[in-house]
């Protein structure tokens, strides 16, 4: 089923979260043993992280360094036919435009199409380490937009190649993200917007947006949307912070700002363990202003630690 339906079938909001694929060499236990405790809020659908290849430098005896390029979280695609296969409920894999050629995106899109897998995010992703800006693949996508839109195409029956004849259709629902605060690489929150609407108008069904920790940023983060004409769902993404460290990390990765009070809570804990509930009752309050206002969904960015998500579902569904 896809997402877009769940949402609008739903009568009150939906509780769904994301996981990490396992280290490489790690199998999929890991995966069901953060899936099992929230599957009491009966989540319509889970997102399934993609991460893209890495590059690493081995420096040899002789002193010379050897670039490898590695995947640290691979079998995105097998997580997701596990899950639906497991719990009877849709997984959503992140598709990026980083790492991917077109053709490289088009047999990912076939695999999943044949594994009966109708729900898809497209992200753009980040850049590798060692790039300053993200550099798309050659014969890939720059933006986004222009992966939905190869989705979509895909959606018509539209492949790469023309001469391809009867072809038959995916049906895919696609979803993209969003930043409350804005992308960090864009000059203003509006043209930040206009990318998002771009992308909607290529056919994105829905808005799931980056964390954040102040539910005022999400709501004018909605009516400026609105405002520039995008009518799809906008979920909220939230992420409880559990240790101090996270007041520089979260920043850093996310580029989110944490209220002052927030951080001043964190600040007096004397432990991570306090830490970790003053981010549980944090989060519980941000949920239940964001239910009240009728949200469509609460997403949960998990990072596959659900103790805590568990204790937010609690009390919050």
């Amino acid at each position: 089923m896809k997402v877009i339906d769940h949402i609008n079938q739903a009568k009150k909001p939906i509780f769904s979260f994301e996981i990490l694929p396992p280290l490489k060499g790690q199998n999929i236990k890991a995966i069901y043993d953060s899936i099992d405790p929230l599957m009491e809020f009966k989540p319509p659908f889970v997102n399934v992280t993609y991460h893209r290849e890495e590059v690493v430098y081995k420096r040899h005896d002789s002193g010379l360094l050897e670039q490898k390029t590695i995947k640290k979280r691979p079998g995105t695609v097998g997580i997701c036919a596990a899950i639906q296969n497991k719990y009877k409920i849709d997984a959503v894999p992140h598709i990026l435009c980083g790492g991917f050629s077109k053709e490289d995106t088009e047999n990912a899109l076939i695999d999943l199409d044949f594994l009966g897998i109708e729900n898809v995010l497209a992200l753009r992703g980040d850049s590798i380490k060692g790039e300053t800006y993200f550099v798309p693949e050659k014969s890939g996508h720059k933006y986004a937009a222009d992966l939905v839109g190869q989705i979509k195409a895909m959606n018509s029956g539209e492949y790469l190649d023309d001469e391809l004849q009867n072809t038959t259709p995916t049906n895919f629902c696609v979803g993209v993200a969003g930043y409350p605060e804005k992308h960090f690489e864009a000059p203003s929150l509006n043209n930040d917007i206009k990318w998002t609407k771009a992308k909607v108008d290529a056919g994105a069904e829905y808005i799931i947006t980056q964390l954040f920790f102040d539910n005022q940023k999400y709501f004018d983060y909605v009516r400026r949307c609105r405002e520039a004409g995008i009518t799809v769902p906008i979920i909220p993404g939230i992420k409880p912070i559990a240790t101090k460290k996270h007041l520089s990390v979260l920043p850093h990765f996310f580029h989110v700002d944490l209220p002052d009070d927030l951080v001043k809570s964190v600040v007096d804990c004397k432990d991570n363990k306090d830490v970790r509930q003053v981010g549980i009752e944090w989060a519980i309050e941000q949920c239940k202003e964001l239910r009240d206002a009728g949200v469509p969904v609460l997403h949960f960015y998990s990072m596959s630690k659900v103790d805590n998500i568990q204790a937010i579902g609690k009390a919050v569904f």
